[in-house]
């Protein structure tokens, strides 16, 4: 199986039982989750040669995050250790008409506070031949753009295909800051991974009538970003995540594949949500297993789409199923019958 290198920030995520609310009672969920880390989990699920690459604390809480790795089988041997802190998030479900809340306590995590010096790209992509990195990485501060770009120069120079998942976060950095940094990076990437708004977010290319507060996708909307994105930078590929939000609980998931010469949409799935956090970094991963797998465009985008769909059944941000599991959903099994 392919090496797949990820690199970001793994977060302790902090939530309520179930879908209470914050301090509803004294209780909180301690796990752990991060973009590039629920990829390589979700990589190392499917039999990949998965690692993952960040900065954390040699402490207790440090040693955790990676332990939480481990378990899946995922590579940590390419972890730097140092700085003081694990960023934390913490996490309300949402349920019914009720959104979902993020809060974030992540500045001067250790990943954030990395120097260039901290990571041999080199070694680090020996034998490796696939990296992905996510926007939120490089939005990070200090010099976290210019390790991933560091990082991102090297895969190229040594015939590493190279996914970016833009991930645009408001909280982060603003849109122009996004520009200008995504725009020199995107030129070493490959495959780029996106949602709805991150490119109209990013780079002012938007989907004509389209409206996914209302749940209103147009196809050829978003076609057409595609190909905008595949002419400015040259990428391989262009995939696009497409979520209708009916509320918090149910959603419509589907996803496009452009490979330059054609758009492939998968088929619809009606979600009735346990846990969307991850899911994005789910349909990533298993795009990433279907590219390396050599599966055709449209196959690839129905087994990326199946696996992350699969992944709003499950708590927690690590994705925890199979090939066979996503197969099955992908061929038209999704009826949830017991399996004896």
């Amino acid at each position: 199986m392919p090496k797949i290198v990820t690199f970001g920030e793994i977060m302790l995520r902090l939530a309520p039982d179930g879908y209470y609310r914050f301090f509803q009672n004294d209780v909180m969920q301690a796990t752990f989750g991060g973009g590039e880390a629920n990829v390589a989990v979700s990589l190392a699920n499917f039999g990949h040669e998965s690692v993952f690459v960040t900065k954390l604390p040699e402490h207790a809480i440090g040693q955790a995050a990676v332990n939480s790795l481990r378990y899946f089988g995922v590579d940590t041997t390419k972890i730097t250790r140092g700085g003081d802190r694990v960023g934390i998030y913490f996490l309300e479900k949402g349920a019914s008409q009720r959104g979902s809340l993020c809060i974030y306590d992540r500045a001067h995590s250790a990943i954030a506070e990395a120097k260039q010096s901290d990571f041999d790209w080199r070694r680090i992509f020996s034998g490796a031949d696939w990296f992905h990195f996510t926007g939120i990485t490089p939005a990070l501060g200090g010099n976290t753009a210019k390790i991933c770009l560091d990082a991102c120069e090297t895969a190229r120079e040594m015939g590493v295909k190279v996914s970016c998942d833009l991930n645009f976060r408001s909280k982060l950095w603003t849109r122009a800051e996004a520009r200008g940094v995504m725009t020199e990076l995107c030129r070493h990437v490959d495959v780029c991974i996106l949602n709805e708004e991150d490119a109209k977010d990013i780079f002012g290319i938007e989907a004509n009538q389209t409206d996914i507060t209302a749940g209103k996708l147009n196809h050829a909307g978003y076609e057409y970003v595609a190909r905008q994105l595949i002419e400015k930078f040259g990428f391989e590929k262009v995939a696009i995540t497409l979520r209708s939000s009916i509320s918090a609980s149910d959603n419509d998931w589907a996803a496009m594949l452009c490979d330059g010469e054609r758009c492939c949409f998968s088929k619809t799935y009606h979600l009735r949500i346990v846990d969307r956090v991850g899911g994005g970094d789910s349909f990533g991963g298993a795009l990433i297993h279907a590219l390396t797998s050599h599966m055709p465009t449209d196959k690839a985008i129905e087994f990326a789409v199946a696996a992350s769909a699969l992944k709003h059944s499950i708590e927690g941000d690590y994705n925890r199923v199979t090939v066979a599991e996503a197969e099955k959903l992908m061929n038209g099994d999704g009826s949830g019958r017991v399996q004896r």
